[in-house]
């Protein structure tokens, strides 16, 4: 349920208890869920996306300390995972990262405007990630934008431009005049077709950009993030640590 391997589960555990283990000491009647389990509970919740009712019948506790764990553990998760995520400039060298944005779908609530992306057909938040040539992920935007908001500005917004300053890149169309994005398709001319070498330009890049999309499927097998495994329940201010949690154990699960 955990996406991780045991021997990566109990060093995640290990770095927790340095972090926050004495949140799990009590000076009276042990706990019901221990450290092991709070953690193994929490990374279920972001790799399955199960509700947290769910969690609690499953790990034997109320949804309440299903929620109290959530909370404690999440950004702590986030925090001592932060070294895993690499640096997309030395993750690349002189390579080219190929760079697109993926709608995730939450819940609409109607108290957050922009969360609906027109694109998707759904709410969601945009997240902005880049891969190399292989198809492997490089790089995850730090903050998570509204759905609503286009490529162009999510790019930025993310942190994701900042990441990728010195690195060569490549987008579609969506990120086309963007500042920071070195190669993009050749747009249409109005009433006019495409120069052959144009447009089999497209069509090679476009191969070339179907990479990033593979990356972006692998990132989705946490389910928090993906179509598949439903829409993210939890208050929307708690997304950008939930963002930051995935994004460190997919990188420790991947190279660990």
């Amino acid at each position: 349920m955990t996406g991780l391997t045991d021997e990566q589960l109990t060093k995640l555990v290990a770095r927790i208890h340095t972090a926050c283990g004495g949140e799990f000491t009590s000076r009276g009647r042990p706990y019901v869920l221990g450290l092991f389990r709070s953690v193994g509970m929490v990374v279920s919740l972001m790799r399955k996306n199960v509700t947290q009712e769910f969690a609690g019948a499953i790990f034997g506790v109320s949804q309440s300390t299903v929620s109290r764990r959530w909370d404690l553990l999440r950004p702590a998760i986030a925090e001592v995972l932060a070294e895993f995520v690499p640096d997309p400039r030395h993750a690349v060298g002189a390579g080219t990262v190929l760079v697109d944005g993926t709608i995730c779908p939450t819940w609409d609530w109607r108290a957050i405007p922009g969360l609906f992306s027109s694109k998707a057909g759904y709410a969601g938040m945009n997240i902005q990630v880049g891969a190399n040539l292989d198809g492997a992920l490089v790089a995850i935007g730090v903050e998570p934008v509204h759905g609503a908001r286009h490529d162009a500005h999510a790019y930025a917004a993310s942190g994701l431009a900042h990441a990728l300053a010195e690195v060569d890149t490549v987008a579609d169309l969506g990120y086309l005049g963007v500042e920071g994005i070195d190669t993009a398709p050749i747009r249409k001319p109005p009433h006019a077709e495409l120069h052959p070498t144009h447009a089999e330009f497209n069509t090679q890049l476009s191969k070339i950009r179907a990479a990033v999309e593979h990356a972006i499927a692998h990132l989705k097998t946490w389910r928090m993030l993906s179509e598949e495994g439903g829409r993210y329940r939890p208050p929307i201010s708690k997304y950008a640590s939930m963002l930051k949690a995935v994004t460190g154990l997919f990188f420790f699960s991947t190279y660990e």
